[in-house]
């Protein structure tokens, strides 16, 4: 990936970032009913996350949710501080349940995120591999073909 411009790398992360928001703004209808713009965001950063979580490490698959839990649950607390406590949007609160902090974050959904991890990393595979070959003319994400295999 060192070969490839700045420019190209923003575009495939950009893409990646829009599938991961739209796919986690279908999991929030699913869960909660409904979405807040800010979970787009939340998300694409998110996807990107377990996709380079999974790609740089080669330990062990609970080592890597392991890692992905913690990466979202600070992703999560960062924009709950933000989103929620800073600008008032009251996107969610977890103050009613245990182990909480701030009522930003919380234990359960941090196991959740983890084990969601193993699910997004072939949906984020997927997605590379069909980047990859609609552009094999194009260096666009060539550089991160073997990200795909």
């Amino acid at each position: 990936m060192s070969g490839l411009s700045v420019p190209k790398k923003l575009g495939c992360t950009l893409f990646l970032f829009c599938i991961g928001g739209t796919l986690y703004n279908i999991l929030e209808v699913l869960w909660r009913g409904y979405i807040h713009w800010t979970m787009f965001i939340v998300g694409g950063v998110c996807f990107n996350l377990i996709g380079r979580i999974h790609t740089i490490c080669k330990k062990g698959l609970l080592i890597r949710c392991t890692l992905c839990s913690l990466a979202i649950t600070a992703v999560e607390f960062v924009s709950g501080c933000l989103f929620n406590l800073r600008l008032k949007m009251n996107v969610w609160n977890y103050s009613n349940m245990l182990l909480n902090i701030k009522g930003q974050v919380c234990l359960l959904y941090s196991v959740l995120w983890g084990a969601l991890s193993i699910i997004a990393i072939p949906v984020y595979r997927h997605c590379l591999r069909r980047m990859v070959s609609r552009n094999r003319n194009s260096v666009l994400c060539r550089a991160w073909e073997n990200d795909a295999a």
